[in-house]
């Protein structure tokens, strides 16, 4: 199989990072929310896109009548 280096490396920092939380997800997510307001960067939070789904069409098959 194909390996692709640059992957590999980012695999490799990401596991490292989550491995200083011990995998704890809400850890990550409080470091990354500090990060942020650290950064003095200004953020905007969107509001969520809605989907629907698409009307279900006539499948194009007759039926038989009984």
């Amino acid at each position: 199989m194909w390996r692709d280096s640059i992957v590999e490396e980012v695999r490799a920092m990401r596991d490292s990072y989550a491995k200083k939380f011990n995998y704890d997800l809400d850890a990550i997510y409080h470091d990354l929310k500090e990060l942020e307001t650290k950064s003095g960067r200004a953020f905007i939070l969107l509001p969520p896109k809605r989907f629907t789904l698409p009307h279900k069409k006539d499948s194009g098959r007759k039926q038989k009548m009984a």
